[in-house]
């Protein structure tokens, strides 16, 4: 293994979605050194059209909106490393970030890692996922499913709040808790009932998704439940793993951060998903204008 630069870059940022992507854009355009890795794993890729990003009023799909933002990037001849950074330590001054290959030196490090959903297991999730069948972000385009029927894949008070934010869009609300028991405070469970929402406790067999037609559940013994649409609310995993080795403090896994996006170790900040549960666009690239700005401003200070 090499070492790549016997020089510290001023900024290394793990993960290419739109916040690392955004990040690396305002660093390149404060002529900072920057290298950028991603394993390409942004969820973002696999959004069909998000509706609520400004700008596109007929939305735009992730892998577009992806694609422009390292075209954005490439007019600074900064392009993104596709390889996994497999270890993050602390350096005598700053970081050293570790790959298959090589080891670098970074005065900073940007975490925009985000996080890998738990997801049903159906056959071709990845095709569900992109054609609309299987959605994950009621946020995003509940506007575009009002009033239809809507299948909930959750569990416990998780599964519970995500039935009751849909329940605003449309009636016909079913939450499917994948066998187990819906264990949540009474209040909540009567806030379910007085929106009506059905919750189905049994096991699922096996969902028929189909284009342009309804989804088909079916479960033991309930009789087969045909919906218009299907979200999953089976929860994530956060990629802070990086964040934990060099002692980054977290809130049941989310990472902590000040202000300006930085973590309670100097020079590491995190932003997007990996730290904040509202999984917008908007929010992770305002987190990485924040971030980059001030790394840039320590910099300068620090001459």
């Amino acid at each position: 293994m090499s070492l790549v630069n016997s020089s510290q870059v001023d900024c290394l940022i793990i993960g290419a979605g739109p916040a690392g992507l955004t990040a690396a854009i305002y660093l390149a355009r404060y002529q900072r050194t920057i290298r950028i890795y991603d394993f390409g794993r942004s969820r973002a890729s696999l959004i069909p059209t998000s509706h609520n990003y400004p700008a596109f009023p007929d939305g735009i799909s992730g892998k577009d909106l992806l694609n422009r933002l390292k075209e954005q990037l490439s007019r600074y001849d900064i392009y993104v490393q596709s390889e996994q950074v497999t270890d993050l330590e602390r350096g005598d001054s700053g970081f050293i970030v570790s790959t298959a290959t090589a080891k670098i030196r970074a005065n900073s490090v940007i975490l925009a890692t985000g996080v890998i959903d738990i997801e049903p297991k159906l056959p071709a999730i990845k095709d569900a996922i992109a054609n609309g069948l299987l959605r994950h972000c009621p946020i995003c385009d509940g506007y575009e499913v009002r009033n239809q029927k809507i299948a909930i894949l959750g569990q416990g008070i998780k599964g519970l709040n995500e039935a009751l934010f849909i329940r605003h869009y449309s009636p016909y609300i079913f939450l499917l808790t994948c066998g187990k028991l819906l264990r949540t405070g009474s209040k909540r469970k009567n806030a379910a009932e007085q929106a009506k929402i059905v919750v189905i406790e049994e096991p699922i067999c096996r969902i028929e998704l189909e284009k342009d037609k309804p989804s088909t559940i079916y479960f033991k013994e309930h009789p087969p439940l045909k919906v218009d649409t299907i979200y999953s609310a089976l929860g994530y995993k956060m990629n802070n793993e990086l964040g934990l080795r060099v002692g980054a403090k977290h809130s049941k896994g989310v990472l902590v951060v000040n202000d300006h996006q930085e973590t309670s170790v100097a020079g590491l900040y995190a932003i997007g998903d990996v730290v904040s549960e509202l999984n917008q666009i908007c929010t992770a690239q305002g987190q990485a204008a924040m971030a980059a700005t001030d790394i840039h401003n320590k910099l300068l200070s620090s001459k």
